[in-house]
């Protein structure tokens, strides 16, 4: 198991990273680390009282952690949010989209409200943010740095979890259209990291139901044998927020232990197929 972070302590001294979706799961991961590599971070979602706590826990003394309650669905609320977290820190240097909502369900049972519900955090938040504060760094001459989190299946698709698939997918448009237009007049950089499965308390209880457990093992999936340790995450997304990535652009990074292809292969399911039957197989084919 990994414990160490891959850049040095002060990599980000004197940077500002706003995280949304920071108070829990990966979100709550990645702040732990940039506040380890020098960053002073903001972080925010919906609930204060998650946040208050996470700030609390990651850092007792209060000064680098500005936790701030908003919802990334409304403009108003995310401008709020941006004001508030500049007001405080003095700059913004770095955005996290990580704020995500999903929940596994055939698609004929639901209505058109989950879809707007999960687009609405996804998607429409995610824009919300690259406005609100891609419109700040223009206009103060600060080239900026996003990292939108996304999914494998944004570029695959996936069933069951649909509105999801819709939203991720809109979000690898907004990275690759902004890293070509802001990078170009504004120097602005725009990547996106596409994790496979990383367990967190609540993703895992919405998206693998303890009834669904053994049919749906993620590390049966994946070539590695293995879900991903936190740290190997946070340590791709702070390496590419870093000078270090400095000629990454409109990148979209798989980090899954080779789960996507393992489902694309038209032979994949083969790995099943014990070695006394290959034998078989192969003797068969000689005649």
């Amino acid at each position: 198991m990994l414990s160490k972070n891959m850049l040095s302590p002060d990599t980000y001294e004197g940077q500002v990273v706003l995280i949304t979706g920071g108070g829990t799961g990966l979100g709550k991961s990645m702040t732990e680390h940039y506040l380890s590599l020098g960053a002073k971070v903001i972080i925010t979602s919906r609930k204060q009282d998650v946040l208050d706590e996470t700030a609390k826990a990651l850092d007792p003394s209060g000064e680098n952690i500005f936790a701030i309650s908003g919802d990334v669905r409304k403009a108003d609320d995310v401008d709020r949010v941006v004001a508030a977290s500049v007001a405080h820190f003095g700059k913004i240097d770095v955005l996290i989209n990580n704020a995500a909502g999903n929940f596994v369900m055939p698609t004929e049972r639901l209505s058109s409200r989950a879809f707007e519900s999960i687009i609405g955090i996804v998607l429409q938040g995610s824009i919300n943010y690259c406005l609100a504060v891609g419109k700040y760094w223009i206009k103060e001459g600060i080239k900026g740095n996003i990292l939108n989190i996304i999914t494998t299946y944004a570029f695959t698709g996936t069933a069951f979890t649909v509105p999801s698939a819709c939203a991720k997918a809109g979000v690898l448009a907004l990275t690759r259209s902004l890293a070509v237009e802001w990078g170009k007049k504004y120097g602005i950089r725009i990547n996106a990291v596409a994790p496979g499965p990383f367990p967190t308390e609540g993703a895992w209880q919405r998206l693998i139901p303890p009834a669904f457990a053994d049919l749906a093992d993620p590390a049966k999936q994946i070539p590695l044998g293995r879900v991903g340790e936190h740290i190997e995450l946070t340590n791709l997304c702070t390496y590419l927020t870093s000078p270090y990535a400095a000629y990454i652009n409109g990148a979209d990074i798989v980090i899954d232990g080779g789960e996507w292809l393992m489902g694309a292969g038209q032979f994949n399911q083969y790995l099943a197929i014990p070695e006394q039957m290959w034998d078989m197989l192969e003797q068969m084919r000689g005649k």
